[in-house]
């Protein structure tokens, strides 16, 4: 299946924009992925996730936490997250940052406060 740039559904959260290309909308049973763009100086949200993920960086400079472990990620760089890590995913750079990022289908995200979120996204 191709999936071209204008099928993917776009959601804004937390000063972020989402572009979901494979996700169950799409008829994805296990995968899903999706390109982020993080604006220079939008806030990070802590959150701790379900299930592994995989970052790309496309474009910019990635400054990610995964639970005690930081790392400075440019182009072409990945970044694995484990499942049940806590991450926290900012722009470290005065351009935009541009992510593709891998997971499975039922991630959630739980928030510092307790909260859950299932993103719509990856739905």
């Amino acid at each position: 299946m191709l999936l071209r740039s204008t099928d993917a559904k776009t959601f804004d959260l937390h000063d972020a924009r989402f572009h979901s290309y494979v996700a169950p909308r799409t008829g994805s049973t296990r995968l899903c992925a999706w390109r982020t763009e993080l604006a220079p100086g939008a806030p990070a949200q802590p959150h701790t996730v379900s299930e592994e993920e995989v970052f790309l960086v496309l474009a910019g400079r990635l400054a990610m936490t995964v639970d005690e472990e930081s790392y400075d990620a440019g182009p072409g760089d990945v970044v694995h997250v484990p499942a049940g890590a806590t991450i926290v995913v900012a722009n470290a750079g005065d351009t935009p940052l541009t992510l593709w990022v891998t997971t499975s289908v039922g991630i959630r995200a739980t928030l510092p406060d307790g909260s859950q979120i299932t993103p719509p996204w990856s739905q």
